[in-house]
């Protein structure tokens, strides 16, 4: 357990309260130079500059900096308020749990809905009917499930399968930031690739009716990717909410 108490500098908090401190992607060289969510939370309590503040969780630390550098400049700073809270959980012995919850989010939340954009329903549905996964007893119970639901998929989900798998065990010890970033990329892959091919078709065929080849090639290009975008929209806001809300809880496990 931490001996040590960290709590926010007054007038840091307020500052930050005040908006006036905005979050940037990436670490930085020093504090005037820009800040990611850690690197404030280690302003905050005033521990020099870093983004490793020995006063928060590590656990706590590797969720935010994956939503810190991978969300829009918009979209990170619903982080701000979650900074201050962080201050005091560093060695507090809630890092297992906070773990358990992260590999739950992973396996019966963000999974299952990528899964669902790339029409493997079914599978998307065994694995949000696992049981909560709050400790190694029900970590290995969904063993099984998992491993059934890859078999069953089609390889275009079956990328996200190992993802999540492989996950099992580094999001026990710390968090899923590269097992979500993987299983996104893999899962929404064939639902992104099918509306860029439908999109691409259908620019196409209108801008060669007043451009040359080139151009119609360049409107099929942008129009794929704006159509892959707002297929992905829903999902992609969804879990965004969906993370906060797990922060949330992975701040103060007690609670749940």
């Amino acid at each position: 357990m931490n001996t040590t108490t960290f709590a926010p500098d007054p007038a840091r908090l307020a500052d930050l309260e005040a908006g006036t401190i905005m979050l940037d992607p990436g670490g930085h060289s020093s504090f005037e130079s820009g800040h990611c969510a850690m690197e404030v939370v280690a302003w905050l309590a005033g521990l020099g500059h870093t983004d490793a503040p020995e006063c928060a969780s590590t656990v706590l630390r590797t969720f935010t900096i994956s939503l810190n550098d991978r969300w829009d400049d918009e979209q990170r700073q619903a982080l701000v308020p979650f900074l201050p809270r962080m201050i005091g959980t560093g060695n507090d012995g809630q890092d297992e749990a906070r773990s358990y919850l992260a590999l739950d989010w992973l396996i019966r939340t963000f999974t299952p809905a990528w899964l669902d954009l790339a029409g493997l329903t079914a599978e998307a549905a065994e694995l949000r009917g696992l049981r909560r996964i709050a400790d190694l007893v029900a970590a290995q119970t969904a063993g099984p499930v998992v491993r059934q639901a890859r078999m069953n998929a089609s390889a275009a989900g079956a990328a996200a399968w190992d993802a999540a798998r492989d996950a099992a065990g580094a999001a026990a010890r710390a968090a899923a930031r590269d097992a979500a970033r993987d299983a996104a990329r893999d899962a929404a892959g064939a639902a992104a690739r099918a509306a860029a091919r439908a999109a691409a078709r259908d620019a196409a065929r209108d801008a060669a009716r007043d451009a040359a080849r080139d151009a119609a090639r360049a409107a099929a290009r942008d129009a794929a990717r704006d159509a892959a975008r707002e297929v992905l929209r829903p999902t992609v806001e969804s879990l965004q909410a969906s993370a906060l809300e797990l922060l949330d809880r992975m701040i103060d496990p007690s609670q749940n």
